[in-house]
Parts: C-alpha cells; sequence; structure tokens
C-alpha cells in the first residue's frame, strides 16, 4: 500500500509540475518571469491568465487535466479553445515522474532509503521538466530558449561534481574518468560533431541551439548512451521529415525543428539506451 500510495504522489506531483511547466512555456515566449509580473502574485509566483483574453485564472481553473476536460477544453471566461498542449504536457510529465521513481527507485538495486538515490531521482526530475519545455518550446517556436539550455547544462554538471565528490576513495585519476570526464568528452564530441555540421551546410540543417542542445545531451548521457540518443534522434528526425514531405506538408527547403527527436532520443537513453545498447552488441558479435 505504501508503494502503491508514493506512485500516486509521485504522479500527482509530475502533473503539477507539468502546469508549471506549460506556464513557463508560455512566459518564455513573452519574455515574462514566472517569478513576477504586474499581475499580483499567488504564493510568491506570478498569476496565471488565460492567454487569450488576460483573464487571471483561479484556483479551480488550474487543476491538471481535470480542469481541461470539466471546461470542455474551452476557457471558463472567454470560451476560446485552449491548446491540447496544456494537458498533454500536464500528462507526460506526470507519465515521467513515475517512470523514472519507478525505473530508478522501485525496480532498480537502488534503496529507496538512501538519500544519494533520491538526488538522483530528483536530478533526472529536474532533467526531464528542462527536457519537455525543450520539446515544445523548439516545436511550436523553432528555437531552444538560452535560459532553459544553460540552467540544464548547469544542473548536470553540478551533478558530475556531486558524483565525484561521493566516491569513497580519492584516485583523481578513476574519479575523473568515473565520474566527469566520460561525461565532458561526451559533451564537446557532440558540440563539436554539430557545429561541424553547421559549418559544412552554413546554418542550412541545424542551428547553433542544436550544438548546446548537443553539449548538454553528453554531459546528461555520456558515453556510451549519448550514442543511442543521437542516432534515434537523427533515425526519428529522417523518418518524420521524409513523411512530412510525401504528405505534402513540408518541402526539402522547409524548415523542421531538429530539438524534439533530440529530445526523444535522449529520453530513450534514459530509460533504455544501455539495453539497446547490449542488443545491439549481441547482434553483431
Amino acid at each position: 500500500m505504501l508503494q502503491v500510495l508514493l506512485f500516486i504522489i509521485i504522479f500527482l506531483i509530475g502533473l503539477a509540475v507539468g502546469s508549471f511547466l506549460n506556464a513557463l512555456i508560455y512566459r518564455l515566449s513573452k519574455d515574462e518571469s514566472v517569478l513576477s509580473s504586474k499581475n499580483s502574485k499567488l504564493f510568491g509566483f506570478a498569476r496565471s491568465y488565460c492567454p487569450k483574453c488576460k483573464h487571471k485564472l483561479r484556483w479551480y481553473d488550474l487543476i491538471p487535466v481535470l480542469s481541461f476536460i470539466v471546461l470542455k477544453g474551452k476557457c471558463r471566461y472567454c470560451h476560446q479553445k485552449i491548446s491540447w498542449q496544456y494537458p498533454l504536457v500536464e500528462l507526460t510529465t506526470g507519465i515521467l515522474f513515475l517512470s523514472i521513481f519507478n525505473e530508478f527507485l522501485i525496480c532498480n538495486q537502488f534503496s529507496i532509503l538512501n538519500f544519494q538515490n533520491w538526488i538522483t531521482t530528483f536530478y533526472l526530475f529536474l532533467i526531464s521538466c528542462f527536457l519537455i519545455v525543450i520539446f515544445v518550446y523548439d516545436l511550436k517556436y523553432y528555437i531552444i530558449p538560452d535560459k532553459i539550455i544553460f540552467l540544464a547544462i548547469g544542473s548536470s554538471f553540478l551533478y558530475r561534481l556531486f558524483t565525484v565528490l561521493k566516491f569513497s576513495h580519492w584516485d583523481l585519476i578513476e574519479n575523473w574518468k568515473l565520474g566527469i570526464g566520460n561525461f565532458l568528452a561526451a559533451a564537446f564530441g557532440v558540440a563539436l560533431f554539430f557545429l561541424v555540421i553547421i559549418l559544412i551546410s552554413k546554418g542550412r540543417w541545424m542551428g547553433f541551439g542544436d550544438v548546446k542542445l548537443g553539449f548538454f545531451m553528453g554531459l546528461f548521457l555520456g558515453f556510451p548512451n549519448i550514442l543511442v540518443a543521437l542516432f534515434l534522434g537523427f533515425l526519428l528526425g529522417a523518418i518524420i521529415g521524409i513523411g512530412l514531405i510525401i504528405l505534402g506538408k513540408k518541402t526539402l527547403k522547409s524548415e523542421v525543428p531538429f530539438g524534439p527527436f533530440l529530445v526523444t532520443g535522449t529520453f530513450i537513453a534514459i530509460f533504455w539506451g544501455q539495453k539497446l545498447i547490449n542488443w545491439y552488441l549481441n547482434l553483431v558479435i
């Protein structure tokens, strides 16, 4: 029963965080702060409002997923349609939080009573939030926000330093290799690879935001999981891109955001990266 209760709590927290991420995405696009605004604030956060009529929303308008269902996808005040982005982001965040909690604290060898394991889990929660914002923002606005990607890079670097400090012995070479060296090498390697693509294509195939995203992915995943994320990102990008061209939605000269595919590849690498690597090695050896 305790485990079921924890699952429910984690899922509900994920839904609430997803609601916050929706507000963050909107406010980033308007260059507004989620912590302060000209509007009144609630518990230190700027009050949410309808993007269409600007009416301030009450707490019962902001219940994740449920408010969308009760209001039938329309604003209570102006009756304009609410984007499906809102419930989808909330549900995705809830499912990801639940999956991370289950994978890294319940099904894994990690002990739920170990403080360091909780730090790792909360770190993965935080990174998931960054990735969700990058996915949606790049999909909608064709740009990866610097504020988010720099926070993601900084968070990953601090966590890698933490992994060095938690070692029980102080062999600098081994600490560097296991704690941060692998991830820094992956980060700079991917960033350089993307930069070469930009130079070759003169910016037509990829933007500099993807270079920063690639750096973050390397720092987060390290070798060899970064290879899984990159392969799947390029594969999904190619499949979706060709599909859009066949359907007449895009042309060869159309711009397609690459960030969402890289984010998708990163999420797959988090949960199944090592399994996919082992499967591939068993296939070729």
